[in-house]
């Protein structure tokens, strides 16, 4: 199943994808769940499932107006340099733990809807990734377990302000400049998904691959990165992990290659979708 956000009439709602259009949930329950993180927090997948079944849909998926997937996340936890690859072309030694750091809901933009270069830089990058929705709170998280507190997966663009990220041993600033990073089209998912190590991620820059691996090349797997977040940090319904992205970072190139105003940059990963967003200035 497809779960999507977007607007309708005006409001915030979310929906299941039924072939070309949507099938909007939130009105045919008449307001039950506020929004999707509302649906995880209620453990309520399976009615979502169930008011859809059959529906035909209320609006066309093109020309609708999408929200990042879940609009108002608790947490968004970022795993950094997390594939081989890309650890290497950044100079970096393997690390004894995932690297994690954060990024907050001004940061992330909708598929379809415009990323934006900040005026302080001209080294904005991108960096695609797959993106992992918790549906089930979880705290101290075994691996073999780790999967059975995932709802599903979307895709994530990960746009990287360079300069203002290397500023100091902290990311935090360059990962957060007002729509840098993009969260979509939806969540497949996680009975879809069986093993999310068996996708093939890639991210084309103006149609022009520029990454692309298999999500079982990551450092640290999904199950790895849960347990070490677990340990620390209760995860709850709601909550978004990018898990990393692949080597083929534009600054790494020669000569670098950043993103700039009317470029389209796109992410897509096998059985989650496309990821697709145009570039502006701010």
């Amino acid at each position: 199943m497809k779960v999507v956000s977007f607007v309708r009439n005006g409001k915030a709602t979310y929906g299941v994808v039924a072939g070309d259009g949507i099938v909007d949930v939130g009105a045919k329950l008449g307001g039950k769940y506020a929004d999707l993180a509302a649906v995880l927090q209620a453990g309520a997948l399976a009615e979502v499932e169930a008011a859809a079944k059959g529906a035909a849909a209320d609006v066309k998926f093109e020309g609708t107006t999408l929200l990042p997937v879940i609009p108002n996340p608790g947490k968004i936890l970022c795993v950094g340099v997390n594939y081989d690859e890309h650890r290497r072309e950044m100079g970096r030694e393997p690390p004894g733990h995932p690297t994690i750091f954060v990024r907050f809901p001004e940061s992330q933009v909708a598929h379809g809807q415009p990323t934006l270069k900040p005026a302080e830089s001209d080294r904005y990058d991108y960096e695609g990734e797959l993106a992992v929705i918790i549906g089930k709170e979880g705290f101290k998280v075994s691996e073999e377990n780790a999967l059975d507190i995932i709802a599903g997966y979307s895709c994530y663009m990960d746009g990287s302000v360079r300069d203002w990220q290397t500023h100091t041993s902290q990311f935090t600033p360059g990962k957060n400049f007002p729509a840098t990073g993009g969260f979509g089209p939806w969540m497949v998912t996680a009975d879809e998904i069986p093993d999310p190590q068996a996708l093939m991620l890639e991210t084309r820059l103006n149609g022009q691959t520029v990454q692309k691996s298999g999500t079982d090349l990551m450092t640290f797997n999904v199950r790895k990165i849960i347990r070490y977040i677990t340990t620390w940090l209760p995860l709850k319904p709601g909550d978004v992990i990018a898990t990393g992205t692949p080597g083929g970072v534009g600054t790494k190139r020669n000569p670098p290659l950043y993103m700039k105003d009317g470029d389209v940059i796109e992410v897509e990963i096998s059985k989650v979708g496309l990821l697709r967003h145009p570039v502006k200035n701010a």
